[in-house]
């Protein structure tokens, strides 16, 4: 680049900040689906991951270092930082990494929804439990990726539109019953 042209309010104070702004963006973008695979047993590429994201954090903060008078490259580090974890948790919810469990909870007979769930190739167990109120209910278990879970959310919803169910994270799974179009090779499959 010029000289003048790297010495001027304009590279100073837009340009210069903006090169630092997206570089936070980017390095803290892979740190925090770094972070989210590793919790999630997905440890193969956190090493590759760690590396670009350091790189790219000291190519940003030696700028840091070289400006240290100009307060607009540190409003832009930190407006970076701040839309890097935004982002990155947006990327991670659309890669939807990992596996769930299930647990859902119905108050009408379950067997159509269970029937629904099974020709969807989905392994569930299921037993009858008192509810909080005395009543008898239905609660179905099924481990599945993440990314299926939209389907299954569709195939509750078509059955049984009224029942309770939650999602939890899972690390790992030992065995299990999942058809072939739901696959859970990859995934972490107990120690």
């Amino acid at each position: 680049m010029d000289a003048t042209f790297m010495d001027s309010n304009l590279f100073n104070y837009l340009v210069l900040p903006l090169i630092i702004f997206f570089a936070r963006i980017l390095d803290v973008t892979i740190g925090t689906i770094r972070i989210v695979m590793v919790s999630k047993g997905q440890k193969n590429l956190a090493p590759l991951l760690g590396f670009f994201e350091v790189f790219i954090w000291i190519l940003a903060m030696s700028k840091i270092v070289q400006n240290l008078d100009n307060w607009v490259c540190y409003i832009f580090y930190a407006g970076g930082f701040a839309a890097g974890n935004f982002i990155g948790l947006m990327i991670e919810e659309r890669l939807a990494v990992g596996i769930v469990q299930l647990q859902i909870i119905t108050r009408k007979d379950s067997t159509k929804l269970i029937n629904a769930l099974k020709n969807a190739g989905y392994g569930i167990t299921h037993h009858n439990a008192e509810g909080a109120t005395g009543k008898w209910v239905s609660v179905i278990y099924s481990i599945v990726k993440r990314n299926d879970l939209s389907n299954v959310a569709e195939i509750i919803k078509q059955y049984n539109p009224n029942a309770f169910y939650s999602i939890n994270d899972v690390k790992f799974v030992n065995r299990g019953i999942t058809a072939p179009s739901h696959d859970l090779s990859g995934i972490r499959m107990g120690k």
